[in-house]
């Protein structure tokens, strides 16, 4: 059985680390899976099974040689048939691995950090292009940031695959909506539109708010349930009270319940300014919601315009409020786009179609590592 060490700069509640977990869990009975994590061991650790160790390195912010060498260390004593890194807080790993004699190497890029948000930043790509050699394969979750790693950072286009992120779509699916909306208090006759994510100035949660407000005094009358814990949450408390939306607009904070707190929401908004491929927005689309999503990353390979949603201008709020408006007057098309939009999850986006990607791509590293084969 192959053992993948995955590496990532923690289990913190989030996207990426959330599909860490989701591959993991979906492919314990095929391969042996060991975690490490950079900085801290985070809260999805609790969702691994108990086979699967968990080291922290310890990492502080910034360069650390003190941490390569843990983690190289480590590295050498697990003795992993393939490690896999994710994301520049985990870059560190090309490194570690080599100094632990690990050949097999691969790389994810799951989207691009807030002060980065195109990826331009010419030091860090730099150090990127200076470690290619060392490293098997890089995965991306979305074709734009194939893209990306082959244009603007000008990695080897043979070194670069993509696997789109995964959903489980058993766990997520339609469901009693008022059920979910009276555990969470959220009346049962409104139009609720909704979003989750970490509150953050690159997730825009200030320009959802700002173009709901235009929608809080119509005659629909919705509700919007903001979900997610961040830095933004200070701003985002005050811009509610200022616009007058206490009333209107929900701050749910952190939850782990979020497939039961999707099938209390009629819309579910991406406002992000930057995004790789978003499984919160699978997840929605699997609970069979209409997506309304930013153009930008890999939103677009997964909203499917005018039959699973639509997609708006990022930092646009009137055209955001104009898109919100139609779906938030609209019982018929929000059925229709929500049924697509499951489909589409279960014929593309399943998490046995990326938890067997993921097994082709380790199988395959550690045969041509065996063979000597080019």
């Amino acid at each position: 059985m192959i053992h993948a060490v995955h590496v990532l700069d923690s289990l913190a509640v989030g996207g990426m680390e959330n599909g860490v977990v989701n591959l993991i869990n979906a492919t314990r009975d095929h391969l042996r899976h060991t975690v490490v994590a950079m900085s801290a061991r985070g809260p999805l650790s609790e969702r691994l099974p108990a086979s699967v160790a968990v080291h922290c390195i310890g990492k502080p912010a910034g360069l650390d040689l003190g941490a390569v060498l843990r983690l190289g260390r480590i590295l050498r004593s697990l003795r992993p048939d393939v490690v896999h890194s994710r994301n520049w807080g985990a870059l560190d790993t090309v490194v570690a691995s080599r100094l632990a004699g690990i050949r097999t190497l691969v790389h994810g890029e799951h989207g691009r950090e807030a002060k980065d948000p195109e990826g331009l930043d010419p030091r860090r790509n730099r150090l990127r292009r200076l470690l290619s050699p060392l490293v098997s394969r890089f995965v991306t979750v979305s074709f734009d940031l194939r893209r990306w790693l082959i244009a603007t950072v000008r990695m080897p286009a043979h070194k670069v695959v993509t696997i789109h992120n995964g959903v489980d779509t058993s766990r997520f699916c339609p469901g009693d909506s008022a059920e979910a909306r009276e555990a969470l208090g959220l009346p049962i006759a409104a139009t609720v539109v909704g979003t989750i994510g970490r509150l953050d100035p690159v997730k825009d949660q200030a320009g959802l708010i700002a173009a709901f407000a235009g929608l809080a005094g119509s005659e629909a009358s919705p509700i919007l349930a903001i979900v997610g814990e961040g830095p933004s949450r200070p701003a985002l408390e005050s811009e509610i009270r200022q616009r007058g939306l206490s009333d209107r607009v929900r701050l749910f904070g952190e939850r782990r319940d979020v497939h039961r707190l999707l099938r209390a929401l009629d819309v579910f908004v991406l406002p992000s300014r930057a995004e790789g491929m978003s499984n919160t927005m699978l997840e929605a689309m699997a609970t069979g919601l209409p997506v309304i999503a930013t153009d930008v990353g890999g939103n677009p390979e997964l909203v499917e315009p005018d039959v699973t949603g639509r997609l708006v201008p990022s930092g646009d709020p009137n055209a955001l409020e104009a898109a919100l408006r139609v779906y938030v007057s609209d019982s018929y098309l929000r059925s229709q786009q929500g049924k697509a939009g499951r489909e589409r999850v279960l014929q593309h986006f399943s998490l046995d179609r990326m938890a067997q990607a993921h097994r082709g791509l380790y199988t395959s590293l550690c045969r041509v590592q065996q063979t000597g084969e080019a």
